[in-house]
């Protein structure tokens, strides 16, 4: 079996001044080209192994590993981990004035390469990915959502993720909040994304609305900061039939077990 792409294996982690793990010996693996989903109830940790993926500087990793591509993401910082592949679609997006949406993808793609991009040519490949979508051309030109609708910004992550092309595109409730149109441009985007046979997607989601459309490989249940069930595409059907109610008895059962030495 090869290696996996990322790998988390016993991740324990938890925030400053805070006496309780939000993550409590968490493990997944993700394939090249897989595409997995990560659901769980209200803070079960879901957003913060997103972000411990990352490197955001509010979580603090007190045990377990995390490695991508073969090497020990930990020892890397956040722009490198973005260098390397990553990509995370947060879930409220911050403005940035003065900086065009096209603009900042550009420069976050030079930074990633090493390679300065020609204006023309980098412009034809936004057109060819905002026509997929079906988005007008002037939304790459507005200040980086700037004035934007939750839906479009939204929108705006899934158009950075496509002109990025990241070998794993983390994508925390992109689906959070939006409308049945938003949900389709959204849920189109995925799909080119996983037209590329080497991309990799963590799709971390309480809608399985979104999840219809899309392939998936495995989805993974996270509860009390720990996955306690993993299978296949059944398992978003029984979550829709029967919530995450049993799902819970099983972290709480397993509550105990698997704590870091003191």
């Amino acid at each position: 079996m090869s290696e996996p792409l990322l790998s988390i294996q016993n991740l324990f982690v938890s925030v400053e001044d805070s006496a309780e793990g939000i993550l409590n010996g968490a493990s997944l693996s993700i394939g090249k080209g897989e595409t997995h989903v990560l659901m769980g109830p209200n803070g079960a940790g879901k957003s913060t192994l997103a972000g411990a993926i990352m490197g955001n500087p509010a979580y603090q990793i007190t045990g377990g590993t995390i490695t991508f591509e073969g090497e020990n993401l930990l020892e890397k910082s956040v722009s490198e981990r973005a260098r390397s592949g990553l990509f995370l679609s947060f879930q409220n997006p911050i403005e940035v004035p003065g900086i065009s949406l096209s603009n900042f993808i550009r420069t976050a793609l030079e930074m990633r390469t090493g390679k300065k991009i020609r204006a023309w040519a980098f412009k034809k490949e936004v057109k060819q990915v905002l026509d997929a979508l079906q988005m007008d051309e002037e939304y790459a030109e507005r200040d980086l959502n700037v004035g934007f609708s939750g839906g479009e910004k939204k929108k705006a992550e899934i158009l950075q993720m496509l002109l990025l092309k990241p070998s794993l595109a983390i994508l925390d409730e992109t689906d959070s909040g939006l409308d049945v149109d938003a949900v389709r441009t959204v849920s189109k985007g995925i799909q080119e994304f996983q037209k590329d046979k080497d991309a990799s997607l963590l799709i971390i989601t309480h809608n399985a609305a979104i999840l219809s459309a899309l392939q998936v490989d495995q989805v993974h249940i996270l509860v009390d900061g720990r996955i306690v069930a993993e299978g296949g595409p059944e398992l978003i059907e029984e979550i829709e039939k029967e919530g995450f109610s049993h799902f819970e008895e099983a972290g709480v059962s397993a509550s105990e077990e698997g704590k870091p030495n003191e």
